[in-house]
């Protein structure tokens, strides 16, 4: 389950290893010019009606973070060796 914000540390997380393939979508999506509503609802599974304010957030922390493993985090990834399930 995607959690209401995404980690900032500055280093591989357990929580980011879970959830490098939505990671991978939302940069997808983002790529694609997707409506972050959207998005919410299909990648991170949040309705946007019912809870705008949590899946807004849940989606700019998220994308933010993906924004990061794309640019650093992946190093992580090749060290420690990619998730073995999402």
């Amino acid at each position: 389950m995607v959690g209401a914000v995404a980690p900032t540390d500055s280093i591989l997380t357990p929580y980011d290893q879970e959830h490098a393939v939505t990671y991978m979508r939302l940069l997808d999506a983002d790529a694609e010019g997707a409506d972050w509503r959207e998005v919410a609802e299909i990648v991170l599974r949040i309705d946007s009606k019912r809870e705008p304010q949590r899946a807004h957030r849940a989606y700019e922390t998220h994308l933010a973070r993906a924004k990061w493993m794309a640019r650093h985090g992946y190093r992580h990834l090749l060290r420690s060796g990619w998730p073995s399930s999402n």
